[in-house]
């Protein structure tokens, strides 16, 4: 059976100029590659999230605020809409309501039995009940957890993005259906600053990782404290954030982490065989992003890696293979061995 694929051309439009770093262009690449080589993805176009689904996690005056800022643009600091990191955009509700419509509707894909369901045009994980925050205006990611909690006895939400996933994490904290699990780089080296062990509730599990840290010490580190925390918490549903950024050319982290680790991870949420919403995320070198996200669509549709696949995009996208030649190996694995030993025992803590 096709597994859908929820996707539209108006979720290009969520972009915040030529010289932001979160660049529409990755998407587009994206489902370029995608439409060449997986016909067994079902593209189907979700329309636009609603205000009674998006009431389910944001404000009402926040909703609001998004849509009259769609109309006349400018900064409005209460809500987090500035002049860097989310200027306001000419047409941005619609846009954001059309990324955030994809994961409603994998969530209902889910709902209604799909194994798998995907938007790679999501996993906006930072905006908060009444703030945009991190390039993300609507967390489309915590909805689809939300709305899955309605069906489902536990949740799990999974992000593999470099950045914490704060605004998943303080949303889910109002769910006691919700168990987030997020992977990134240490607090003390990268924006938000948030994402200790020690956070949150007995549903919350971070992993922060060092600065310089390479792939292989990642992905050991995650698969670890995954088995943890499914062990712990036993998901019947799982939403999978696939940010791309932790990858070791990534402009905006300090991670050195290979595409063939990270791909690991999404490997090692696949073997769980838990249904899975799967959403895009972070990621900024624009040589880097298509090809990691259709690895990991094609790792989670189990299709083998072949890199004559990639030959279908243009010469000058540069995509030649999705492993990374000679990898960094074994940086800082002492010191993620101690935060993964200290995240093991705060779960054993809440048995």
């Amino acid at each position: 059976m096709p597994t859908p694929f929820f996707y539209h051309p108006r979720m290009l439009r969520y972009s915040f100029g030529s010289r932001h770093p979160l660049n529409p262009e990755r998407l587009r690449r994206t489902i370029d590659i995608l439409e060449r080589i997986a016909p067994e993805l079902k593209v189907v176009d979700p329309g636009l999230a609603e205000d009674s689904e998006l009431l389910r996690i944001h404000s009402p005056d926040y909703i609001q605020a998004v849509r009259q800022l769609s109309v006349e643009p400018k900064s409005q600091f209460e809500y987090g809409f500035s002049s860097s990191d989310n200027p306001a955009f000419e047409g941005m509700d619609e846009a954001s309501r059309a990324y955030t419509g994809g994961s409603v509707c994998a969530a209902q894909s889910i709902v209604e039995g799909e194994p798998l369901a995907f938007n790679i045009a999501g996993g906006l994980h930072h905006a908060m009940r009444s703030l945009a925050a991190g390039f993300c205006i609507f967390n489309d990611v915590a909805l689809a957890c939300v709305l899955l909690a309605d069906h489902f006895e536990r949740v799990l939400y999974v992000d593999i993005d470099v950045h914490h996933g704060d605004g998943v994490q303080q949303i889910a904290l109002e769910h006691d259906r919700i168990s987030t699990f997020s992977i990134h780089e240490h607090p003390e080296s990268l924006w938000p600053g948030t994402g200790h062990v020690s956070e949150g509730d007995e549903n919350t599990f971070n992993l922060p990782i060092p600065a310089g840290t390479s792939g292989d010490v990642w992905k050991e580190a995650f698969e670890r404290a995954l088995n943890l925390v499914v062990d712990h918490v036993q998901p019947s549903a799982i939403v999978l954030q696939m940010g791309t950024d932790p990858h070791l050319t990534d402009p905006l982290a300090h991670l050195e982490v290979s595409s063939q680790d990270w791909l690991g991870a999404v490997r090692a949420v696949k073997s769980l065989h838990t249904p899975i919403v799967a959403t895009g995320g972070g990621g900024y070198n624009i040589l880097n992003v298509p090809r990691m996200w259709v690895g990991a669509i094609l790792t989670l549709l189990d299709r083998k890696l072949e890199d004559e696949l990639l030959l279908v995009a243009p010469e000058e996208w540069g995509l030649h293979s999705f492993s990374d030649a000679s990898p960094r190996r074994g940086q800082n694995a002492l010191r993620v061995q101690d935060i993964v030993v200290d995240f093991g025992q705060r779960i054993g803590s809440l048995k």
